[in-house]
């Protein structure tokens, strides 16, 4: 058929709230369409950000990126705790088959298009500044991560529209997954988003680790990065050797699904538990990848608003590595339920309990950090206070669940969802908006709202307090995880305390709404084009806000941690040459978004059978790969006039704000 299985029945007519989803992604979409088309702002949009290879505008589109799909994971998110409240002998407003896809939907998109996407935006963003260095390693690769990462958001986008998403978990696990137990498409969408979006996600962590050890500042050794480049580095390194897992797991499971073969049935010759291995290996890890940077945006974050240096330097740079080294050993203690032998699964106990001991040093040291410190509480320090407060509380109920045992009785209980979101919501996500704060105004030259920056914080902390420390009650009362319905009366005061949390989160990020709003709309007010509105102590903020195209006309000379603190403890914050050469700039290049672009089409055509489009997708990327190779001119070249020009003016404004303090 020339369409494959699509047909109209794969529009989302079978429930009233998914139509209504589905109405208010389309549009969403085309009044966003509409707008920039009456703006007329296509072809600034295309010239100046689509082709992009500046990293700094790719960061702001990853993070961009991420605050879109944060709104859509969480309306999966208020869609749960909304059904549960009212869901007590009742059906409540969503079928069994809706509420799993909405759960498997929730925890896709907030780990792998939210929190990834978030992380390496500002990994974009502000590694390269840090190191002092122009631009990453490979800037088209750059492009092309995003793009990949876009495309894979926007085929679990799709399946809100056209077809089903799958109801098999973020996890995936088989033999729910396979073809026999889930026959739509669902399980294609979510296996296509994964391995479309992992292979840019490599693709960036590669750049990491090169831009990193290559292309640091002259004289900045691997000791004098920041603590934020360290646990770039780690994370990257998590991604490279466990990306391939997840790229593993996805990819067997689909040639069980597509060719009928059998990896992972057990009546077939395969083995489900392989797949819970192979998944796992990536899965723990991941973990890590997502919290790692948010540990080394609050050791940026803490010291410049304690006025002190970062306590414990050098530990934390070994406790971020053992971290990254430890997170492949715990990876069975998410299946101790599987009946593993008794050794085997003791091993992994201790492990678990040995991981927690570098993240209790990094705890420590923050704290130690804080202490005597002359501290400021700005939105980013609240957030950052916030979470080590919450983390510890999640991190105890991750040492009871390292017990085999405990685990055993714990495992499928809504006690197991409170730690995992215990974790990663101040973990990652309280570190994400701490990074977000902190440097907003690097990336626009101007501050964020302070009133409804605190509004936003309380609502969130508040939030989440209500809606997962019943989940542990719940979880003590043998409440299962992934129930639409149930029966004990006695449950329901708890899951309602649970939706007016999520309704108090819901506020927060109409307050993080309203902020930006008011904070562009007021910005004349809070702006620093200066550069460094928090007296900050790394290399990002030696340069204007936000940085010229080329980061620095002249590299910065480092011979010491916190770089731009020591030289303005010396009275020499800023050099300012008198002559400036030439610097050679990547132009931009159409090959990102027609790789996101082809990318979502074979995706797709591969969902739906639709195998000529598929063909027609992969003859695509294997055109454009020829033609870039025959491109002759890939750079270009900003004259020293027009450096001379961009850095006089950054000169005025420093001079200006050196007057308005004195």
């Amino acid at each position: 058929m020339l369409f494959g299985k699509l047909t109209f029945d794969a529009l989302p007519f079978y429930s009233p709230i998914a139509a209504g989803g589905a109405a208010v992604i389309v549009l969403g979409g085309a009044g966003v369409v509409g707008l920039i088309t009456w703006l007329r702002a296509w072809p600034y949009l295309w010239r100046e950000w689509f082709t992009t290879t500046d990293h700094k505008k790719i960061g702001m589109m990853y993070v961009i990126l991420a605050l879109v799909m944060l709104l859509r994971g969480f309306v999966d998110a208020l869609m749960m705790r909304a059904q549960q409240a009212i869901a007590m002998n009742a059906e409540g407003y969503l079928t069994p088959d809706h509420f799993q896809q909405v759960f498997s939907s929730h925890g896709t998109i907030m780990i792998f298009f939210m929190g990834m996407p978030f992380l390496f935006g500002i990994m974009n963003y502000i590694v390269p500044l840090q190191l002092g260095a122009r631009d990453v390693a490979f800037p088209l690769l750059n492009a092309i991560g995003l793009w990949l990462t876009a495309a894979g958001a926007a085929l679990v986008m799709a399946s809100l529209v056209i077809g089903v998403f799958s109801t098999g978990g973020w996890t995936g696990y088989p033999p729910y997954t396979e073809l026999s137990y889930s026959p739509t498409v669902g399980v294609d969408y979510w296996i296509m988003a994964l391995l479309v979006s992992g292979i840019g996600t490599t693709l960036s962590a590669i750049n990491f680790i090169v831009t990193i050890y290559k292309m640091r500042a002259p004289g900045m050794k691997l000791m004098q990065m920041p603590l934020f480049c360290w646990t770039a580095l780690c994370s990257s390194l998590l991604v490279i050797f466990a990306i391939p897992g997840l790229t593993v797991a996805g990819g067997l499971l689909a040639l069980d699904r597509y060719l009928g073969m059998h990896f992972f049935t057990n009546d077939g010759g395969g083995n489900v538990m392989n797949y819970a291995n192979i998944f796992w290996i990536f899965g723990h890890p991941e973990v890590y990848i997502l919290i790692l940077p948010a540990f080394g945006i609050f050791s940026t974050v803490i010291p410049t608003f304690s006025q002190k240096k970062l306590f414990g330097y050098n530990v934390l740079v070994y406790a971020t590595m053992c971290i990254a080294v430890l997170s492949f050993t715990v990876w069975l203690h998410h299946f101790f339920t599987m009946g593993a032998d008794a050794n085997v699964n003791a091993f992994f106990g201790i492990m678990t309990m040995v991981i927690a001991v570098p993240t209790g040093v990094k705890v420590y040291d923050w704290i130690l950090t804080m202490y005597r410190g002359r501290l400021r509480f700005d939105t980013p320090m609240l957030w950052s206070i916030a979470f080590i407060v919450t983390f510890v509380i999640g991190g105890m109920t991750g040492v009871i669940l390292s017990i085999p045992p405990l685990d055993y009785v714990f495992h499928n209980t809504l006690f197991l969802i409170a730690h995992f979101h215990n974790m990663l919501v101040p973990g990652m996500l309280f570190g994400l908006f701490a990074g977000y704060a902190y440097w907003f105004p690097k990336a626009t030259g101007f501050r964020l709202d302070e009133r409804w920056g605190r509004r936003a914080f309380v609502f969130w902390v508040v939030g989440f307090y209500l809606a997962f420390m019943p989940l542990y009650v719940l979880g003590f009362m043998g409440a299962a995880r992934r129930m639409a319905y149930y029966d004990q009366p006695e449950w329901q005061i708890y899951f309602v305390v649970a939706a007016v949390g999520a309704f108090s989160v819901l506020l927060g990020i109409g307050c993080q709404v309203i902020q930006l709003v008011v904070s562009i709309r007021n910005r004349k007010g809070t702006m620093d084009l200066a550069g460094d509105p928090w007296g900050g102590q790394t290399l990002e903020w030696s340069t204007s806000s936000p940085p010229p195209e080329y980061n620095f006309a002249v590299l910065p000379q480092v011979s010491e941690l916190d770089a731009f603190q020591v030289a303005k403890e010396a009275g020499r914050p800023y050099v300012w040459p008198t002559h400036y050469e030439p610097i050679e700039v990547p132009r931009n290049t159409a090959l990102g978004p027609i790789f996101g672009g082809l990318a979502f089409v074979l995706g797709f055509a591969v969902v739906w059978h639709i195998w000529w489009l598929a063909a027609f997708g992969i003859a695509g990327v294997i055109a454009t790969i020829i033609a870039r190779s025959f491109a002759a001119e890939t750079t270009r070249i900003i004259s020293s006039e027009e450096i001379m020009a961009t850095e006089l003016r950054w000169h005025a404004d420093v001079r200006a704000k050196q007057e308005a303090n004195s």
